[in-house]
């Protein structure tokens, strides 16, 4: 009976630690804790390899040819050419009341005196002022070009005189109405407008 007695307050201790280890009912729910910080971004990777070339396409075939462009306008007519016009001056000569007065020019050939222009200007020797165009005319005294052939020009004058410059222009092919009609607004009169046109050095 003692021993009885011993065991039963054993069994009580027993059963008594078993229920204290059995699991509880759950508590509530926790609040959920704040996200981390994004962390630092991660080196980039080595590029890959590169696909393989694709195949040439076929040529394409060739198109038709469009229709021909309209025809432009016709461009300005250009400068008469210039580098067979001659000039030559001839200072401190002298004409006379008696005849004419005949200087050599060599540019002047048959083909100037078929078909060309002889210019001829005027001033007084060591003058710098401007070349006067013959013929000439100043209070009854005269001095023309009155002639001119294959070499020579003639120069005439109602007067004597020394200390004289001359200009003799020679231009190939065509006349003075012709230069008018390529240069309108030239002044053959004025020789610093027919040398500036004609490019007389």
């Amino acid at each position: 009976m003692r021993k009885l007695r011993l065991i039963f307050p054993v069994l009580l201790i027993c059963l008594f630690s078993i229920n204290a280890c059995k699991k509880g009912d759950p508590g509530p729910a926790g609040t959920n804790g704040t996200n981390g910080a994004q962390g630092p971004k991660g080196d980039t990777g080595s590029p890959g390899p590169g696909g393989p070339q694709g195949a040439t396409g076929n040529t394409g075939a060739t198109g038709p040819q469009g229709p021909a462009g309209s025809n432009g306008t016709d461009g300005a007519n250009g400068a008469d050419g210039t580098m067979s016009v001659k000039s030559y001056l001839l200072i401190n000569r002298s004409v006379t009341l008696t005849g004419f007065t005949n200087f050599n020019i060599p540019a002047i050939t048959q083909d100037i005196v078929d078909s060309g222009v002889v210019l001829a200007y005027f001033r007084t020797t060591g003058s710098t002022g401007a070349y006067y165009a013959l013929p000439y005319s100043e209070a009854g005294r005269t001095i023309t070009l009155s002639d001119f052939g294959v070499g020579y020009v003639n120069i005439k004058a109602n007067f004597s005189q020394t200390g004289l410059d001359f200009k003799i222009v020679v231009i190939p092919g065509g006349s003075v109405t012709t230069l008018q009609i390529a240069h309108p607004n030239i002044n053959f009169k004025n020789y610093s407008e027919v040398a500036t046109v004609l490019h007389i050095n």
